[in-house]
């Protein structure tokens, strides 16, 4: 489960692998949702502040630059150091990779229908909803 520290936007993760080491891919996700409540642009330093189980700055810099060679955040020269952004909002990061999913399936039509099929009523009216307003928009 993703905590937040009361007055903060200190995220982290509870659930740790063996020696207490995260799962791949989580400490990319946690610099990213730093990042995105931030809502500014930030060194690596404030970013490693913002993050849970106080990495060390090396470790938060070679994740904002495996982010950054994703395509996944900006880098901009701030003084001798740089400052970084998300690419995209919290919403589209995830919709991206809804969409990358989506394009590794073979069939897309069954994917889709699957994917509607199991949405709780409430989220399928919501899509129901959007696509009309895309459609007639």
């Amino acid at each position: 489960m993703r905590a937040r520290e009361e007055g903060s936007c200190r995220v982290g993760d509870e659930r740790t692998g063996p020696q207490g080491r995260r799962a791949p891919g989580e400490l990319e996700n946690e610099v990213l949702t730093a990042l995105w409540a931030l809502g500014t642009p930030a060194t690596a330093a404030t970013v490693r502040e913002h993050v849970a189980g106080s990495p060390a700055h090396t470790t938060v810099l070679t994740i904002l630059s495996r982010l950054h060679d994703k395509g996944l955040v900006s880098r901009e020269q701030a003084g001798r150091g740089h400052v970084y952004s998300p690419v995209r909002d919290e919403a589209g990061h995830t919709a991206a990779g809804m969409r990358a999913l989506l394009e590794r399936g073979g069939d897309r039509a069954a994917v889709l229908a699957r994917f509607v099929s199991d949405l709780p009523a409430e989220d399928e009216e919501l899509l129901e909803r959007l696509l009309r307003g895309h459609t007639e928009g």
